[in-house]
């Protein structure tokens, strides 16, 4: 068996790692800014790749943003990397690598990740939520990892809490990721603010989560209430979930589950409001990952070594 190389491209960093055959320890790890002004970002992303690379390598494995033919290697779209619509990625590092190429979604590698090597290890019935940018999501059901037909299952974000609410980055409207994720908190403080809301936060013309999530700390009423609006949301798409695929544990990743009680207290009680029967609830672990920076670069060597099981069965 050979050496692993894992991909985890973002829509601010790409980084890569090689692995030995039966280590997660990396021998050698390089990261650069996804776009900047030298080369398109298929260039930086093997230049990447270039400085880490060893002839051992037997197979790449990458975790990348956006809807994605797993199976094809073609990513559908990326919202953060402009150009990437319907790109052949793995067509086109197998033609310079010659290597096997494996491609999958972020947030289900990093639920891979969170399973084998995390917080998620011990449990076959798994869900995995990042709340950060975006919402993301991936689902571990009776130990495989859920793709769907066309490699597009477990948009977990993209579910609809709001009818006719704020526009996603989608361009659908009331999506759990445009009321709940990080942009949408400090979104939604912003508008309450330009319809007359008091709040310590108006001297911030730049705000973010984390400034929100600061106030709330300090006693603001408005930015305790986004963060409770989000929460709500947040649980009450959760009980859907756990009525679909009835998990034993939810691992949530991501900037705006750092936030704590804030976050989490609110989606606690919606979450007990809105599940149709105590039982879905009864020994549900609800925890933070484990694996943070390293989920996606994790996730894609578990998914090489998925791959390889599979190959090899």
């Amino acid at each position: 068996m050979g050496a692993i190389l894992a991909i985890d491209i973002g829509g601010t960093q790409m980084r890569v790692a090689l692995y030995p055959p039966q280590d997660i320890q990396p021998v050698r790890h390089q990261r650069t800014a996804t776009r900047s002004g030298s080369g398109t970002v298929f260039d930086r992303l093997t230049a990447l790749i270039d400085s880490v690379w060893d002839d051992g390598v037997e197979v790449i494995s990458v975790a990348s943003a956006g809807p994605l033919d797993p199976e094809s290697g073609i990513i559908l779209s990326s919202p953060n990397i402009p150009g990437w619509i319907n790109f052949p990625l793995g067509e086109r590092l197998a033609g310079r690598y010659r290597v096997p190429i494996h491609i999958g979604n972020d947030a289900n590698l990093a639920a891979l990740g969170e399973w084998k090597y995390g917080a998620g290890r011990g449990h076959n019935d798994l869900l995995y939520i990042t709340i950060s940018t975006g919402i993301g999501g991936g689902v571990i059901s009776n130990g495989c990892l859920l793709l769907g037909h066309h490699g597009l299952a477990a948009e977990l974000g993209h579910i609809t809490v709001l009818p006719d609410g704020p526009l996603c980055p989608c361009g659908q409207r009331g999506h759990l990721e445009a009321v709940a994720s990080g942009p949408a908190i400090s979104a939604y403080v912003l508008e309450r603010l330009a319809g007359g809301a008091t709040s310590s936060l108006s001297a911030h013309p730049g705000l973010d989560a984390q400034q929100v999530a600061e106030a709330a700390r300090a006693g603001d009423r408005l930015a305790v209430e986004a963060y409770a609006r989000a929460g709500e949301a947040l649980g009450r798409a959760l009980a859907d979930f756990l009525h679909i695929f009835n998990p034993s544990i939810v691992i949530f990743g991501g900037g705006v589950s750092r936030s704590g009680g804030l976050f989490f207290d609110p989606l606690k009680t919606s979450l007990a409001k809105h599940v149709m029967e105590p039982g879905y609830t009864r020994e549900l672990v609800l925890t933070t990952a484990q694996l943070g920076d390293e989920a996606g670069l994790l996730g894609a060597l578990a998914h090489a070594h998925l791959k390889r099981g599979a190959n090899q069965a």
